[in-house]
């Protein structure tokens, strides 16, 4: 099967699926503040990625591209959603323009629909310094993520067995390109011990690509003779990577993604500590259902509803919103403090204001 034929497949199958995982958002809530003392219009969404400043804390995560006119027609019309509202996109894996020079297109047409705003180029971990590099350049990219799909590669029947040496390859490609590296797991998210070996390893970004969001094990399965079942449920949720990322990577940003699908999940997300919150999945099924204008409309409303979120928490920036209390619930508070992180600490915390 030719790899723009398996990225097609990969686009219907996301679109088709109703994940049955969670990101695990339900077993968070927010303590209620009666006297919130804000005003909405003094509500503000800036944030910042490291040295990235954003508009909002929501970017378009890595989709697709390299599937020839179908996938540059997505990144065109995602592009064009990106520009509208400012915020950072991310391409899909980009070893099809390396392999194949006709497909290049498919991915410079994000940079050709968002020219001044912030665009992310995307590898795999078996890229080498000089691939990274083509990588960023073919975009003009203000950085680029390094994703980790070692579960998408067991179950693809054609898919990589040898995983040795990629720490090591991580590393080469953070101390020699231009541009910040973000590691992103594509869905079976991110443990502390993880977070610990890539932020040593020189990774300026984390995306911790929770379990609950497009299912890589169950897209692959469609396509395997002989299902690998056992990896359908695999991984760590989105709400308890988060948890787990922050509580190791000190200065490091960290970004929330894996089925972030409304402002609910995007403030949530944020309050467990992500600096921004990426959608992928919802986006894309907005425009096959709706079109590029009523996705600007379905993205417009979610930043309103979450500035109404923060109003009602009485937190006027994203730095205050990881400030407000929340209550961990069910599941994810009996992981989180199996992995020995107090979940107590998040209950008991308050906005501190000069």
């Amino acid at each position: 099967m030719s790899r723009a034929k398996r990225k097609m497949d990969h686009i219907e199958h996301a679109l088709n699926s109703s994940s049955s995982q969670l990101s695990s958002m339900h077993d968070i809530s927010f303590v209620h503040q009666a006297l919130p003392d804000l005003d909405v219009d003094d509500v503000s969404l800036n944030t910042q990625i490291g040295e990235l400043f954003i508009s909002s804390p929501i970017f378009i995560n890595a989709m697709t591209g390299g599937g020839g006119k179908a996938t540059e027609k997505i990144n065109r019309q995602l592009a064009q959603v990106a520009n509208v509202f400012h915020i950072p996109m991310a391409v899909g894996s980009q070893m099809a323009a390396i392999k194949n020079e006709k497909e290049q297109q498919s991915y410079k047409v994000v940079r050709q629909y968002h020219p001044r705003g912030l665009v992310f180029a995307n590898v795999g971990s078996e890229a080498t310094v000089e691939q990274a590099e083509f990588c960023v350049d073919l975009l003009e990219a203000d950085a680029i993520q390094i994703h980790l799909n070692v579960i998408q590669e067991l179950v693809m029947p054609e898919g990589d067995r040898s995983f040795s040496g990629a720490l090591k390859r991580i590393e080469q490609i953070a101390s020699h390109v231009k541009v910040p590296v973000i590691a992103k797991e594509v869905g079976f998210g991110m443990s502390q011990e993880s977070v610990k070996q890539l932020i040593d390893a020189g990774v300026q970004v984390i995306d911790v690509g929770g379990r609950g969001g497009t299912n890589f094990s169950w897209i692959e399965n469609q396509r395997r003779n002989l299902p690998y079942d056992f990896f359908e449920d695999w991984g760590i949720t989105t709400a308890a990577s988060i948890a787990e990322a922050v509580s190791v990577s000190k200065h490091i940003p960290v970004l929330a993604s894996g089925g972030i699908k409304n402002a609910s999940d995007m403030t949530k997300s944020i309050a467990l500590g992500a600096q921004s919150a990426g959608m992928a999945g919802q986006i894309l099924k907005w425009l096959k259902d709706d079109g590029l204008d009523k996705t600007i409309q379905h993205l417009d409303r979610q930043l309103d509803e979450m500035r109404s979120m923060m109003t009602a928490l009485g937190a006027s920036s994203i730095e205050e919103l990881q400030q407000v209390p929340l209550i961990i619930r069910g599941d994810t508070h009996h992981w989180l403090n199996e992995r020995g992180i107090i979940t107590k600490s998040f209950a008991q915390r308050a906005i501190k204001r000069d």
